[in-house]
């Protein structure tokens, strides 16, 4: 398979032709933003190519073990054969299940850039319809799915549309998570946030606000943004 088709960052390579979702700012972002570091167990939902499992495996501990669901059958296996490629062979599985189904011990940290577009909206191929449809995972699906696999002091990184933030905040409060961090997403200075890095936590917590701006006015990409993601773009 020719390197062409895929993405390559400084420490890894995704390919992603047989994966409804493309290596793309999204997944990017919740890779370099989410905290890791204290984490000993990792659960990536949705993982698509791997990519924020890959990107997570590089920011933590030598000694933590990263789990990435995955409900598609093609997506699952480019993961595994990304992860196996990958310096962290050893410590990312790809496991090939719906997150409804899904049992194991508590995770320190559930990550998951969800499916958002309602059902509805039309695909012309229909792997990257069930990626992208709330029909496959809802909000409530999601959450009751980080809730049951979350440790008491573990948390939950996401990466959502605006308007879907404000619903998963709503949401998760019935399972007793709240907000932690809330990070809105500007693509350039001056535009309104179409994305959130949203962070919850198990209790009420004091829910702390900011933004990062990708791209500055004249284009050039952001001081901050530069920041979170040098480590993986080769030419940055």
């Amino acid at each position: 398979m020719g390197r062409s088709r895929g993405f390559t960052f400084k420490q890894f390579h995704i390919n992603h032709d047989r994966c409804a979702m493309k290596v793309g700012t999204d997944g990017i972002l919740l890779g370099a933003w989410a905290p890791v570091e204290r984490a000993h167990r990792v659960l990536d939902i949705g993982t698509g190519s791997g990519l924020i499992a890959l990107m997570l495996a590089q920011r933590s501990r030598s000694d933590c073990r990263l789990d990435a669901v995955e409900l598609d059958i093609n997506a699952a296996s480019q993961a595994r054969e990304n992860a196996a490629a990958s310096p962290w062979a050893d410590r990312v599985t790809i496991i090939e299940s719906a997150i409804q189904d899904y049992q194991a011990a508590p995770y320190d940290l559930v990550v998951s850039n969800p499916p958002y577009f309602v059902a509805g909206q039309s695909f012309s191929d229909p792997a990257r319809a069930l990626a992208r449809h709330t029909g496959a995972l809802d909000s409530h699906g999601l959450l009751a799915a980080c809730n049951r696999l979350l440790s008491q002091n573990g948390q939950v990184a996401l990466v959502l549309p605006t308007a879907m933030a404000d619903e998963i905040l709503c949401i998760s409060a019935h399972y007793d998570l709240h907000g932690i961090c809330y990070t809105a997403v500007i693509t350039r200075e001056g535009k309104e946030a179409n994305r959130v890095l949203l962070l919850l936590g198990r209790g009420l917590n004091r829910c702390e606000r900011g933004e990062i701006v990708i791209h500055s006015a004249d284009g050039a990409y952001s001081d901050r943004y530069i920041q979170l993601t040098s480590p993986f773009y080769l030419k940055m």
